[in-house]
């Protein structure tokens, strides 16, 4: 367990500060974002957080808090250590799933399968994409492995109303964070009370603790969001509501099969041969019941989450460990425990081979341009950088929890270009943000919404970006003035006439950067910053 666990830490911490690109929003606008405008008084909040009804927790973000405190106090808030400290805690909490997910394997299918289950889980593409960032699902998928390592799925064992008391806690605290979660839950514990339906006894156990330790989660969570926001109220419930709403839409709709057809196999990658071998060894007669149950567990989950119809590779993220063991399970009856058969050993071969590199060139260069810019404008000295205009889809780079510049704070002086959704019932299909807006015909958007010319005293602007409760499609209310800098990404430069007018107007390319390829066409073509010629 020892080893397990430094090997655990060694991975997953190495790869959190290896990681230097860019690969969801959540990582930084729902995690790093709030806590460093907790902490340091700014900092980009989105409509989530400054909605009517907020619904978004500050359970999650506030694992960062300490970690600014300190570095805030100690004064050591300007140096690189405001971005390493974050990537040391959520790469300690990675390595909770590899760890936990050994004595998962252990409870589910026996101590044969234990190393098949961990190797499979350190050489993961998506954990090593996933895992280790600061966003939300990865640290439920944590959590949910470690409730999962304690349920009770032989409900005979000698300590397991003790283990289930474990179970409810970290459950409950996954479901703080991650209110889905409570999906995979509803499915376990209705297993758990069947299988007890004769025992009345343990029945009531189970029934009294998961209420007790839930409503004391609950109760936790309402407080701290009620001290957060100023006001009593109730995340979870208003991240439900929002989400069965038509406003999850707007970010997307994939059709049922989804999950089916990209999620599972993104997810499982070179895995998946293995994960399908495994799943079907789990329906025979001689499969043990525990790997029936998880199996039943992943079909559960993905069923339900297909019925909605916004769909994220990452939802399935905490399926990921239990589709690991049914790896393991296929993989170990096939070429022994330990791979040793000649077969097994070319396996375990090709899995690193292929799985490696492709970490590699995620960590490494996929959207690394998206941070790299802010890199490279945190160093710029004030009075060469600011005011600084993003004209790249919303969110397509971290904000101020790495840029970290006071002199930045006010949003008509350093902006991008907003997308909040239709919070006042529009129609989804019909609604276009500011980002839609300014795709539709960016030439067209920088002459009517810019001045004629550039003003060299650079005042900010009235409202560069879209604010919550704003309706894009009535008001279109955004006024700019054209900054010192402005950061988009080189495909702008390929629309009609853009590069022409920025030229006209004084501006000139004074940083660049490209790595990896961009399926999104808007973002192709590397990040660009072009700064007004002083002496134009």
């Amino acid at each position: 367990m020892r080893h397990l666990a430094l090997a655990a830490l060694t991975v997953r911490i190495g790869i959190a500060l290896a990681t230097w690109t860019f690969f969801q929003p959540d990582e930084y606008y729902q995690s790093l974002e709030v806590a460093h405008h907790l902490v340091f008084g700014y900092g980009q909040l989105t409509w989530e957080w400054l909605a009517p009804k907020p619904i978004r927790s500050i359970v999650y973000p506030a694992l960062n808090v300490p970690i600014y405190w300190l570095l805030k106090v100690l004064k050591l808030d300007g140096t690189d250590a405001l971005i390493w400290g974050p990537k040391l805690l959520h790469g300690a909490l990675a390595a909770c799933t590899d760890i936990w997910v050994a004595r998962l394997a252990r409870l589910v299918v026996g101590e044969r399968y234990v190393d098949a289950t961990v190797f499979f889980s350190l050489t993961s593409f998506f954990h090593g994409l996933s895992l280790s960032r600061s966003i939300s699902n990865s640290a439920e998928t944590s959590l949910t492995v470690v409730a999962l390592s304690y349920f009770p799925l032989h409900a005979n064992m000698s300590q397991w109303r003790t283990d289930l008391q474990k179970t409810i806690l970290f459950a409950a605290v996954a479901c703080a964070i991650r209110p889905t979660s409570a999906v995979l839950w509803i499915y376990m514990f209705t297993h758990l009370l069947w299988t007890l339906r004769k025992r009345p006894k343990d029945t009531l156990f189970v029934i009294i603790n998961a209420c007790w330790i839930g409503a004391s989660v609950l109760i936790t969570v309402i407080g701290l969001d009620s001290l957060y926001y100023g006001k009593l109220i109730l995340t979870p419930l208003n991240f439900l509501l929002t989400n069965a709403s038509s406003v999850s839409l707007f970010y997307g709709r994939s059709p049922w099969h989804y999950y089916l057809s990209q999620g599972v196999p993104i997810l499982t990658a070179i895995s998946l041969p293995w994960v399908l071998h495994g799943a079907y060894l789990a329906t025979r007669p001689s499969a043990p019941s525990s790997l029936r149950v998880i199996l039943g567990l992943v079909i559960w989950t993905i069923s339900i989450y297909s019925c909605t119809g916004h769909k994220e590779w990452r939802f399935l993220h905490p399926l990921l460990p239990i589709m690991h063991i049914l790896a393991a399970k296929s993989f170990v009856d096939l070429h022994g425990s330990k791979g040793i058969s000649s077969f097994g050993a070319l396996s375990r071969r090709l899995i690193l081979s292929l799985s490696v590199p492709v970490v590699v060139y995620v960590a490494l260069f996929h959207g690394r341009a998206q941070v790299a810019v802010i890199h490279h404008l945190r160093h710029v000295a004030p009075m060469a950088s600011g005011p600084i205009g993003f004209l790249v889809p919303c969110h397509s780079t971290p904000w101020q929890s790495y840029l970290h510049r006071a002199d930045l704070i006010d949003d008509g002086v350093l902006w991008a270009l907003g997308c909040e959704p239709p919070l006042h019932g529009q129609d989804v299909t019909r609604y276009q943000d500011q980002t839609d807006i300014f795709y539709a015909s960016p030439l067209e958007y920088l002459k009517s919404r810019f001045p004629g010319e550039v003003n060299p005293a650079f005042p900010p602007s009235a409202l560069p970006r879209s604010k919550p409760g704003v309706d894009a499609n009535e008001t279109q209310p955004w006024r700019h003035e054209w900054p010192r800098s402005l950061v988009f990404f080189g495909a702008l430069l390929n629309q009609p006439d853009v590069r022409n007018l920025l030229l006209d107007l004084g501006y000139e390319e004074a940083w660049r950067a490209e790595h990896g390829w961009e399926g999104d066409e808007r973002r192709r073509g590397g990040i660009r910053v072009w700064t007004y010629r002083e002496d134009k």
